[in-house]
């Protein structure tokens, strides 16, 4: 399971790097035609979210942060789909906003999720304990 963990973690990464990069052009108004890329490469991310949580479930990591995970990804697709329709005008930076955050925090959840199942299966105990210092 770890070597699936790392390359889905990578994944994850890597395809958090392309977003910041893609949504920073985006932001300054350059090469709008690649936001068909963006969505996609968003999609991907989520993917390797939902795969991590779906690890995570299997390594008996908190059930709570394991549906905390598939809802956020969730919740980033819908926000990724429709973001461009929502508060169009002067106020549409606040959903760009928005919208970074919620993608940062699904990288965040992300390699939340991928250091749970690392630690849960190197030391074999609860993994809430492990990531309080309890064990």
């Amino acid at each position: 399971m770890r070597p699936a963990t790392n390359v889905l973690q990578w994944w994850v990464r890597l395809s958090g790097l392309v977003q910041l990069v893609l949504g920073g052009l985006f932001w300054t108004n350059n090469q709008l035609q690649l936001i068909p890329l963006h969505m996609l490469n968003g999609m991907l991310l989520v993917i390797g979210l939902w795969a991590l949580a779906g690890l995570a479930a299997a390594a008996r990591v908190e059930a709570r942060l394991v549906a905390l995970a598939v809802v956020w990804g969730a919740v980033t697709v819908a926000l990724g789909a429709t973001h461009a329709q929502i508060l169009p005008g002067d106020w549409h930076w606040v959903v760009r906003v928005v919208h970074l955050l919620v993608g940062l925090a699904a990288i965040g959840q992300a390699g939340m999720l991928a250091q749970r199942i690392k630690a849960r299966r190197h030391h074999g105990g609860p993994v809430g304990q492990i990531a309080r210092g309890a064990v």
